[in-house]
């Protein structure tokens, strides 16, 4: 768009601010900066309640049977008999934690909140193309998650078939699930409004100068990330359709013929098939890891590049290895299925692809690690946590391969290996990631530095007691304890291996208080945090920088022109290590 385009929306913008009332411009906001805001706030409050549900299972994993000390006196006798946790108490949890953290914690954050309010500042944008959609965009998320937290209050409580919700069993559940269903129509709404908003912004609304090839990888990132959201979440959205109808209106689409529950021959029409509903499912929840994962690549790449004052190594390697990433994200989805004897042929195309998919990850990997070679690495929070991410995404995609190919995935599928292999992608991970994120953007949100040693403390506690928590789930997984079990002990060959679950529960617990100390500092720096003393306190070359802290309502003084790529660090001969995009000549 020329300049003439840009400077009245963004003039006028600033202007017209002022003018509206509170809920206009807080809470029924149009403005991308702010529903930005509202997206973290939200997903970290929903990341911080799918902790605790998590908290509170661990204590059934590690003292099975035992009451639960202090608050279980306060729970129904629906979820808890003097302190001692029920069966149907413990699904619910396992089943809503992983719905929560991913749906409405990480996802949410990742695309909702730092998409929305560094993505159009990075472009150059005044605004996100459709900001209408933007603001609804949230509130179907906002209404979805409340949607799911309310359904622990229905009689027979939440969801408890999983958060992967397999048939015939989330078929016949108590009336949780329909309220599950319901709340994911919503968040699967909410996700194509965003995206469609991202991919037309992308395309649309880059500054003058600003090139795909002069784009920052984290808007490369976010640009596939799009497309993965708006091409996979429909066919989960027929799915949840589907499996509302067999609930409410007694079809059979994943109910099979001859079908015994309680010793009773189901009543239904029959004919259905429960693995179709795995298929359509997986194929949104495989490529949903790379919409956790990708997001969180572009943060540290970021984060990277400013920190170790070089460019990043292979930048369009980056580009087309996301890329390729996001295509054959698609064709891998059944590597979750190798157990539903879909035939040798299909298990063999399924585990080459997913031995194919692992190699723009290492691509990816491998660049943001040479990306440090040579640098004047600057050992600032962001950039620790940085640093934490590229090994554990490591151990993330290495624990993987096990499961990609059939031999090995019949002995391990539905163990503790699976969930030590894929928290690594998303807790060490992309949490890591969007952690080195909030301390990154911080000053430009707010206009204010979070506290480095608050900071600090808070990265190392945490990367300890993650690696203590998930570490010994590969030892429990290769014992052959599988996942969802309410008493392990109950099982012979899990005994030997009880004496990790205490250990990891501790962890999880000392994980919790590990937190205390960002929540202190995230609140407290918004108030009382040392104020930035320009708009570029990092010294970083990428567009955000270069507009007011915090940025107005417009976003920028003038519409920015760029002249350069987004990574133009230690050029040779400049009299300073950093040249913003819009600098004409090298500085």
């Amino acid at each position: 768009m020329s300049h003439h385009t840009h400077a009245p929306s963004a003039d006028h913008g600033h202007h017209g601010e002022h003018a509206l009332p509170f809920w206009r411009k807080y809470i029924f906001s149009v403005d991308h900066k702010v529903i930005g805001v509202q997206y973290t706030v939200t997903s970290l409050l929903f990341l911080f309640f799918g902790f605790c549900l998590i908290m509170l299972l661990r204590w059934q994993l590690a003292y099975p049977g035992q009451p639960l000390p202090l608050i279980g006196q306060f729970f129904p006798e629906t979820q808890m008999i003097s302190g001692i946790m029920l069966p149907e108490f413990y699904y619910q949890l396992g089943a809503m934690h992983g719905t929560i953290m991913i749906f409405l914690g990480i996802v949410p954050l990742a695309v909702g909140g730092f998409g929305n309010y560094v993505l159009p500042l990075q472009i150059g944008a005044p605004d996100m193309a459709f900001p209408k959609l933007n603001m609804m965009s949230y509130w179907l998320f906002f209404i979805g998650g409340v949607i799911m937290l309310a359904s622990f209050f229905v009689p027979g409580g939440a969801a408890q078939s999983g958060w992967t919700s397999y048939p015939p069993l989330s078929n016949i559940a108590p009336p949780g699930q329909t309220w599950w269903l319901v709340g994911m129509a919503f968040l699967i709404n909410s996700s194509l409004l965003g995206s469609v908003n991202f991919i037309v912004t992308i395309v649309q609304l880059r500054a003058d100068g600003l090139s795909f090839f002069r784009l920052p990888f984290f808007v490369w990132a976010q640009f596939v990330t799009s497309f993965l959201l708006l091409l996979a979440f429909p066919p989960l959205m027929a799915a949840s359709v589907l499996q509302l109808m067999d609930r409410v209106a007694h079809t059979s689409f994943f109910m099979p013929t001859g079908l015994v529950v309680n010793d009773q021959l189901a009543q239904v029409s029959g004919g259905g098939h429960p693995v179709l509903w795995q298929h359509l499912f997986w194929f949104l929840a495989h490529p949903e890891v790379y919409v956790l994962i990708l997001p969180a690549m572009g943060i540290v790449s970021e984060i990277i590049a400013c920190n170790t004052r070089k460019p990043l190594y292979g930048y369009k390697a980056l580009v087309y290895a996301s890329i390729f990433l996001g295509f054959m994200s698609f064709i891998v989805w059944a590597h979750h299925m190798f157990l539903t004897d879909m035939g040798i042929t299909m298990s063999a195309f399924f585990q080459v692809t997913t031995m194919i998919i692992s190699i723009p990850s290492v691509i990816i990997l491998t660049t943001l690690v040479l990306s440090l070679w040579g640098g004047s690495i600057r050992f600032t929070t962001p950039m620790l946590f940085a640093l934490a991410f590229l090994p554990m995404f490591g151990i993330g995609g290495l624990t993987g391969l096990p499961l990609g190919l059939t031999a090995s995935d019949v002995h391990l599928h539905d163990t503790y290996y699976v969930i030590g292999h894929f928290h690594y992608v998303v807790a060490p991970g992309t949490i890591f990631a969007l952690f080195a994120g909030v301390y990154h953007w911080f000053p430009k949100v707010t206009g204010r530095r979070m506290n480095e040693t608050l900071g600090k403390i808070h990265f190392f506690f945490s990367f300890i007691f993650m690696n203590c928590v998930f570490m010994p789930m590969f030892i429990q997984g290769l014992a052959g304890v599988l996942r969802r079990m309410y008493d392990p002990m109950q099982y012979a060959h899990a005994q030997p291996v009880q004496p990790l679950n205490e250990f990891i529960s501790v962890s999880a617990w000392l994980l919790g208080l590990a937190q205390i100390p960002f929540i202190i500092n995230f609140f407290g720096s918004i108030w009382r945090g040392k104020k930035v003393e320009n708009d570029n306190p990092w010294q970083a070359t990428t567009l955000e920088w270069t507009a007011p802290t915090p940025p107005p309502h417009g976003n920028f003084a003038h519409p920015p022109v760029v002249y350069r790529g987004p990574y133009e660090y230690s050029v040779p001969n400049a009299r300073q290590d950093y040249t913003p995009q819009t600098a004409k000549e090298v500085l």
